[in-house]
Parts: C-alpha cells; structure tokens; sequence
C-alpha cells in the first residue's frame, strides 16, 4: 500500500571535489528518486505523481484461484480541491464532470478492476483519470446564438405540412354518397 521514496542528503546536489564515482552514482540516485514527477496531461497543465494516492484492494467478478489471494483492484484518489496545478475553470469543470464519483471535500476517486493484474488495473485508472481532465480542460463550446427562421424556410415547412396532411387524409375510409 506504500510508496517508497528515499530521502535526499542535505549535499545531493552538490558534488564534492574528489568524491569517487561511487558517490556521484548514490547522489545520483538520491536525486532520481526525490524529484517530483510531473504527468503532462495538455500541454499547459501538469499534475505531480504525488498528489496522486492508490489504495490496493480485492476485485470483485472473475479471476479464478487469484481472486481470493491478490489484491488487484486499484482505487486511485485525486485532490482536486487542493490541487496546486489546477487552473480554477477546469477544478469547476472537472466537478462538474465528475459527478458522483467526487467526494463533499473535493476527492475524485477512480476505482479500476477491469484486469486480472494490478499493473494494468493501475494503468486504466490514471489513463481514466487523465482522460476525465482533459475532457474538463477543454473550452466549453460558445453558447448558441438564437436566429429567427428564413421566410422561405417557413414556406418550406408549410409545404411539407400540406403534404403529409394529404397523405394523411387519403387514408380514412372511403366515403359512401
């Protein structure tokens, strides 16, 4: 259920003059695994890998003799409220969006057991997630301008009218005079 993350020396980024390359490769390291990694999701707008929180759970459904044992099922958890990399009209829209699945206090939780493995049930969950704000990132399309019908499109239904009232009317029964 945890996520590992190693703590950075107070010197990592700072190379000291007659260190061995064994050092280098550790202060290396040290700063791979301490940088924050960023998920572009559009071209503006990017969200820290650890804003994101995965709960681990069993499925529910098919699996066979894994489904008692292996805790496949993803829940992944997503603070929208308190994002920092979230513009405001896309957390208004992404409420919006969302529906049920976002929580009174601004959580969007994205629960994923399509798969038989938790790697891909981890996969489809962020890609769902990615997919959900981009889709709230989008511009909302311009409102409708209202236009009044042209004379000859009203003539145009007035004929149809006619016509269909026509047909309509040859179909009774036949007059007996």
């Amino acid at each position: 259920m945890g996520r590992r993350s190693f703590q950075k020396p107070a010197n990592a980024g700072v190379l000291i003059h007659g260190a061995s390359r064994g050092s280098f490769v550790l202060q290396f390291m040290c700063e791979k695994f301490t940088d924050p990694v960023m998920i572009q999701v559009t071209p503006s707008i990017a969200i820290d890998e650890s804003e994101l929180h995965e709960d681990f759970m069993r499925a529910s459904g098919a699996g066979g003799q894994n489904i008692q044992k292996v805790e496949t099922a993803v829940q992944l958890r997503f603070d929208v409220a308190n994002s920092p990399n979230l513009p405001e009209p896309v957390r208004l829209r992404l409420g919006t969006l969302a529906g049920r699945r976002m929580t009174k206090a601004g959580v969007l939780i994205i629960s994923a057991q399509r798969h038989r493995t938790q790697e891909r049930n981890r996969a489809d969950a962020l890609d769902r997630l990615l997919a959900l704000i981009r889709e709230a990132a989008a511009p909302p399309p311009p409102p409708r301008r209202k236009t009044r019908p042209t004379l000859a499109s009203k003539r145009r239904r007035l004929e149809g009218k006619k016509l269909r009232s026509g047909v309509k009317s040859l179909r009774g029964a036949p007059e007996l005079s």
